[in-house]
């Protein structure tokens, strides 16, 4: 039985890939940073019905010590390096700990990797993030970065930390340049999720109005169901390497706001508000991947349209408030 370490375990990446894993029939240990909100930390796993079936372990990507102890205990075949400070909103409140989880962190546990099992395979969750002010209309492997914001800047650090180790350690250490990856499991802050829980709302009456920053900003939005798929292909690659995992389809928050109203038959201008506050210091206005390197090496496609994705959010949003108007 294979053994898979997954620092952010509890997100929604490590939720779906602990859930792929177990289906493979990996043994799924996954690190637990201790906070206050700890009884509602496993909320995704459970939401999964997998929660029983992960190992939790005590560490944070920020004590090395504690990271080496780890992999000195779960002796892992493969690490996922899932763990980050990731809104990229609070990057600009708060940039030294962005840095230094999102950043430093990743180093961490390469190092605690190359200390105690370097043989293990590494996978760093890199972001299209870094693109930022994008170079070219279609961004791919060979496409300069230019981050635009805390959160991109720390990424950007992790990634060529990666590779760093890969070529002057020789380690098993890939990433995956993941474009926006959703899903019922996506934190309430981020824009998809605002969108999706706003419409549930609205639709039940409890909300009149759904306010948002900048509505012509265009993203490759995909399902993380199948973005944690790349993952695990990545891993299994006889040479580690970098891959673009997206969809190649770029749409504006404009149209996703179309498209989620309609699910609960709604016509989104009748809701939708700008709101100034919302908007970005540093706007990335356009970002589409080409992942042509993932499906011609990985095998690697899509499965779930951006319809089906955002249906599946709406519904699940519903059945949530439904729930809780009900309790």
């Amino acid at each position: 039985m294979p053994t898979a370490l997954i620092t952010g375990i509890t997100g929604q990446d490590g939720a779906y890939l602990s859930q792929l894993l177990l289906k493979k029939g990996y043994r799924v240990v996954g690190l637990l940073r201790r906070s206050a909100s700890a009884d509602v930390i496993g909320e995704r796993l459970r939401w999964l019905g997998i929660l029983d079936d992960v190992e939790l372990v005590d560490g944070n990507l920020t004590d090395l010590s504690s990271l080496i102890r780890v992999v000195e205990t779960v002796n892992p075949d493969e690490i996922y390096n899932l763990a980050a400070q990731s809104f990229v909103a609070a990057s600009w409140q708060q940039p030294l700990l962005t840095g230094n989880v999102t950043g430093i962190g990743a180093v961490n546990v390469l190092e605690a990797a190359r200390i105690v099992q370097s043989n293990a395979r590494f996978y760093q969750a890199s972001s299209s993030e870094m693109y930022g002010l994008i170079q070219e209309p279609v961004q791919n492997e060979k496409t300069p970065f230019y981050p635009r914001s805390p959160y991109a800047v720390a990424k950007l650090y992790a990634h060529w930390m990666t590779v760093n180790y890969r070529e002057s350690f020789g380690m098993h250490a890939s990433s995956g340049i993941l474009f926006n990856h959703e899903s019922p499991l996506r934190g309430i802050e981020f824009v998809t999720r605002k969108v999706t829980d706003g419409v549930a709302r609205i639709k039940l009456g409890l909300a009149n109005e759904l306010a948002l920053g900048n509505l012509d900003a265009t993203r490759d939005w995909g399902h993380a169901r199948d973005y944690v798929r790349a993952m695990y292909l990545m891993l299994q690659q006889e040479k580690p390497d970098d891959y673009v995992v997206a969809t190649g389809r770029t749409t504006s928050i404009r149209d996703l706001c179309r498209i989620a109203f309609s699910v609960a038959g709604l016509n989104y201008e009748d809701y939708v508000v700008t709101n100034p506050a919302f908007l970005r210091p540093a706007e990335v206005e356009v970002l589409l991947g080409d992942a042509t390197k993932a499906k011609t090496i990985l095998g690697w496609e899509p499965e779930t349209t951006l319809e089906g994705m955002i249906a599946e959010m709406v519904e699940a949003d519903l059945a949530r408030h439904s729930r809780y108007q009900n309790s």
